[in-house]
């Protein structure tokens, strides 16, 4: 039987500008199992990192949260304190950010920021902290890890200060770590190391896991469910095969046909593209946010909000007035043209 980490339930996030109330997360209900990867993808701007500080409540002073339910490992989030929540941070739950030399402390060294997060929480010795900061960071794959403690930020590459903040997360043994485009600051080679670490952490502390990415190569290696996310809301979500094999949204297949595939896209060949503009999320939008973007659009997509409905299989749902079939048909016609 899963063990569920991570119940959220009409996740919500206001936050006013000079032209109204921007609106860039809305209503978004989602889980994580222990153990599982659910992978939150979208292009950049549609709310995906707001999202992951809403879960840690990290967002900025004018920024609202609202949830009907947020809890993790059965504990409700929503009404703690900011001492309570500081107290489950790096603790309960861990975030990786994208940028590891804005989120380590220049002024520190690696040791210093490591062992202070589990003294912080755990209360143990300082020798006993520093004794699993090196076992981490061996982990992590970092030679010479005693030696690495007494070193600066500046003095790591960004492979191995991602590697750190990895080691980080990991001080505390949390239920629920948040990789917030964890290496898409890194070249091509470290980013498949880093994804392979994160993978093979994963299963070994049987850590919840949710990777925020607008790369779909990323998630199509890692993840176990995916949640496609467009102008604030979750358009398509399922299994990874499901919204590979059988991509049901608009959003999805036009972010799946841009993508060249090996032995099918023919050299020199255009890549697929989506038209338009990502809408404005300020104040109220009546149906569909992807209608200005979609060909498939009808009078029904703009007259009222869609609800995310079921596909063809259990599990998966998308948010579109279309059946499963008609989505298919359309694709297809798309996709050999």
């Amino acid at each position: 039987m899963t063990e569920r980490i991570l119940e959220v339930e009409g996740l919500s996030v206001d936050i006013p500008v000079p032209a109204g109330m921007l609106h860039p997360v809305q209503d978004l209900s989602f889980h994580v199992d222990r153990g599982e990867t659910l992978a939150i993808v979208g292009e950049s701007g549609c709310g995906k990192s707001l999202t992951s500080l809403a879960l840690m409540d990290l967002l900025p002073s004018r920024a609202t949260r609202r949830a009907s339910k947020l809890a993790l490992d059965g504990q409700d989030l929503t009404g703690l304190s900011e001492r309570q929540m500081s107290d489950l941070r790096g603790n309960r739950m861990s975030m990786i950010f994208q940028e590891p030399m804005t989120s380590l402390n220049p002024a520190y060294t690696i040791g210093d920021q490591l062992i202070e997060a589990l003294r912080r929480h755990r209360g143990v010795t300082v020798g006993e902290a520093r004794d699993r900061a090196v076992w981490l960071l061996e982990k992590v794959g970092i030679t010479a890890a005693r030696e690495r403690l007494r070193q600066y930020p500046h003095q790591l590459s960004g492979g191995l200060r991602q590697r750190v903040m990895i080691a980080m997360a990991l001080m505390c043994g949390p239920d629920l770590i948040i990789a917030d485009e964890p290496t898409t600051a890194l070249d091509v080679t470290i980013q498949a190391q880093i994804l392979h670490l994160l993978a093979d952490l994963q299963r070994e502390f049987r850590t919840g896991l949710i990777l925020i990415t607008h790369d779909l190569g990323v998630v199509a290696r890692v993840a176990d469910r995916v949640a496609v996310m467009y102008a604030g809301q979750f358009v398509e979500e399922g299994t990874a095969l499901q919204i590979f094999q059988a991509p049901t949204h608009p959003y999805t297949q036009g972010l799946l046909n841009c993508i060249p595939v090996p032995g099918k896209t023919a050299r020199g060949a255009h890549l697929g593209t989506i038209p338009g503009i990502v809408p404005s999320l300020v104040g109220r939008m009546p149906g569909c946010h992807f209608a200005e973007r979609c060909r498939y659009v009808t009078d029904a997509c703009r007259a009222d909000a869609i609800a995310l409905r079921d596909a063809t299989e259990p599990g998966h749902r998308y948010r579109c007035v279309l059946s499963p079939e008609e989505t298919a048909a359309h694709n297809q016609m798309e996709t050999a043209q």
